[in-house]
């Protein structure tokens, strides 16, 4: 028999909760088992005031929404809040209610920028030491890689530095304005030395909006692309991430690796 579905209006009340609407075998329905946040409200206290201004949003259900995020692949705030709105799993998680309205997507943006990143750090590590108390961590092998981040700016922002930049960090003497040739040439100049032959090197771009990305690639072979380099080192017995660093593209992975085995 061709079955057929009736759509009404809007319903105005739900007769089971959400967490019965949602299959247990969820990833986050699975993370909400082991996750305790409660200590997270003590420590970001310092950071708001007590008698003055809007209350702001709940530290747990912030923290809730990002690792909501991360766990569906979802980068960007906006889209992010879009998601949660038409999402009871993710409403669920952090502790949202049907007819509650969720914060707008900026409360993310200036929690982090309030908290900054030595706390986020601080909130690592303390999740590191539940997963010890917990014993997944061994500590008798570490793995240890780096991977470039594409960032997310267009080729068209590549701008090359100037090179009285180059100039002044070496501590050449001369008119900025004139080439190293036309500075050298006055009657006072020294003796030109002997021309060497040296490959030229191509200037240094950089992005004019987001200057702390570097140009990077994975091999000589593959394009020069305005990139990050995520440093991550994890523990083998259960895949805990240990520690987790973000630099600009260009820093050596191991003189990098060294400082992450002292923070291990």
């Amino acid at each position: 028999m061709l079955g057929e579905q009736e759509r009404m209006g809007e319903e105005l009340f739900v007769a089971c909760s959400l967490r019965d609407l949602i299959p247990e075998d969820y990833i986050l329905k699975k993370v909400n088992r082991v996750l305790d946040l409660r200590w997270l409200r003590a420590e970001v206290a310092d950071c708001y005031c007590a008698q003055n201004g809007r209350p702001g949003i709940d530290p747990e259900a912030a923290v809730r929404l990002m690792l909501a995020g991360f766990f569906h692949g979802i980068v960007h705030d906006r889209k992010l809040l879009r998601e949660a709105g038409m999402h009871l799993g993710i409403r669920w998680f952090a502790g949202f209610s049907l007819h509650e309205a969720l914060p707008d997507h900026s409360s993310l943006t200036r929690l982090r920028q309030r908290w900054g990143a030595e706390r986020f750090r601080k909130i690592f590590e303390r999740t590191i030491g539940q997963c010890a108390a917990a014993g997944l961590i061994g500590g008798q092998t570490l793995h240890v890689d780096s991977t470039l981040i594409r960032a997310d700016v267009s080729l068209e922002s590549l701008v090359a530095e100037h090179t009285r930049h180059v100039e002044a960090a070496n501590g050449t003497q001369g008119d900025p304005a004139l080439s190293p040739e036309q500075s050298a040439s006055g009657p006072n100049a020294a003796p030109a030395a002997m021309p060497t032959r040296r490959r030229k090197r191509s200037p240094k771009k950089r992005s004019t909006s987001d200057p702390d990305c570097t140009l990077s690639a994975s091999s000589r072979s593959m394009l020069l692309l305005p990139c990050y380099k995520q440093h991550t080192a994890v523990d083998d017995r259960a895949g805990v991430v240990l520690d987790a660093e973000v630099t600009t593209g260009e820093r050596n992975e191991g003189r990098e690796m060294l400082r992450q085995l002292d923070r291990v």
